[in-house]
């Protein structure tokens, strides 16, 4: 049995090294960026290709077809090359690998040792006694474990995420109301309480969860979750102000550079547009709309690009975002929070132009068949643009 532990030991320590090294590696370290180089090659094409134009070396019509080209490939670039992230993200992500290092081993103890079967472990035992549906088989006992002790709250909470894991989501809520009833004042319980009821009522907050959610905020106003959620009901029934008000009470409670701190500014941004509130951080804003006469061309979860670039300057996007097809029409807002790279940004370019593309491959570079709509030139500021997806690339 010690030769077992050992090497059970030895193969986890190997498992969670291989997937918290990219948690633990120093984010912080000076790095070149791809995407900062593609910049400078991208805009020396640009260059000769604007040359050859003016000395008439090529037509107008293949000028711009390889003007397309390059701001496909531009974006493309942009698209596989993350910024990097900032000291304190990189020191949020080792807390959070050691934390998930250390918790993932305990938990499975923990959880094992209550409602498991240590007794398996005997050299007697039948080697094969633990099967795929071992994990199954633990849910079930810590179940009726806890009907012989009810009042056993964390007991309750363990059940309920057990049975969120497998997707059994209305008896995740019934746990969870059990442990709620107990513990009353415990805000994230009721958070997750709220959560596991929305799914197994198909998605919705409306109605308790959201009752549940609102309780949770009065007890912790800075649960993460809990604003998130509560922007999302707010969002749901189209109380744009108030979801972008839940939304930027996150924002102090993430790392300013990290990728959630960049998704939940695009959140907000969108929410503030539809509400045809001023913008909160600069930028174009406007509508994406679908022509008719190309609709029967897209499908519904096709991926729609959305991005801007300077009228004169590099072919790279300053800021993209993307929706689908079936979200259209859709609001956008462009600014200086969803920059690709560093010093590209809207502000840096008085005028810009907006593409929205529907790529039928979900690649951001263009491909034959795709559809695409461009505004005219307008100031980096701009409200109200209007941008008709109406052609088709060829």
């Amino acid at each position: 049995m010690t030769l077992f532990w050992l090497l059970g030991a030895a193969l986890a320590a190997g498992v969670l090294a291989l997937l918290l090294r990219p948690l633990l590696r120093n984010r912080s370290e000076p790095r070149v960026s791809r995407r900062d180089a593609n910049v400078s090659i991208h805009r020396d094409q640009l260059r000769e290709l604007d040359a050859d134009l003016r000395a008439g070396l090529i037509a107008q019509a293949d000028y711009e077809r390889a003007r397309r080209e390059l701001e496909a490939r531009a974006l493309e670039d942009a698209s596989h090359d993350a910024p990097q992230e900032a000291p304190r993200a990189a020191r949020g992500g080792r807390r959070a690998a050691w934390a998930i290092g250390a918790g993932i081993p305990l938990l499975a103890l923990g959880l094992y040792l209550a409602v498991g079967n240590p007794a398996a472990f005997n050299p007697a035992a039948d080697p094969h006694a633990v099967t795929a549906q071992q994990l199954e088989g633990m849910v079930e006992r810590l179940a009726a474990k806890l009907r012989d002790s009810p009042e056993d709250v964390e007991g309750w909470r363990l059940l309920g995420r057990s049975y969120a894991v497998l997707g059994r989501f209305a008896e995740s809520a019934e746990a969870y109301a059990k442990a709620a009833a107990r513990s009353p004042n415990d805000a994230q319980l009721l958070v997750d309480f709220a959560d596991a009821l929305a799914m197994a009522r198909g998605q919705r907050l409306d109605g308790e969860p959201e009752k549940l959610i609102a309780r949770a905020l009065e007890l912790d106003p800075e649960n993460l979750k809990g604003l998130a959620l509560a922007g999302t009901a707010a969002y749901a029934r189209k109380d744009y102000r108030k979801a972008a008000a839940f939304w930027e009470k996150m924002l102090p409670l993430v790392p300013p550079d990290s990728e959630d701190a960049r998704a939940i500014r695009a959140n907000v941004a969108e929410a503030r547009s539809l509400a045809g509130a001023a913008p909160a951080k600069g930028g174009v804003q406007g509508v994406v709309t679908l022509s008719p006469k190309v609709k029967a061309q897209a499908g519904a979860e096709d991926t729609v690009f959305i991005f801007a670039r300077a009228v004169e300057g590099p072919p790279m996007p300053l800021a993209v975002k993307r929706v689908r097809v079936r979200d259209l029409p859709a609001a956008f807002q462009l600014d200086d929070s969803m920059a690709m790279a560093p010093g590209m940004n809207v502000s840096a370019h008085k005028r810009v132009v907006v593409v929205a593309r529907v790529s039928r491959s979900g690649s951001p570079a263009a491909q034959p068949g795709d559809l695409q709509g461009t505004s005219a030139p307008v100031a980096n500021d701009a409200q109200g643009v209007s941008v008709t997806i109406d052609s088709v690339v060829r």
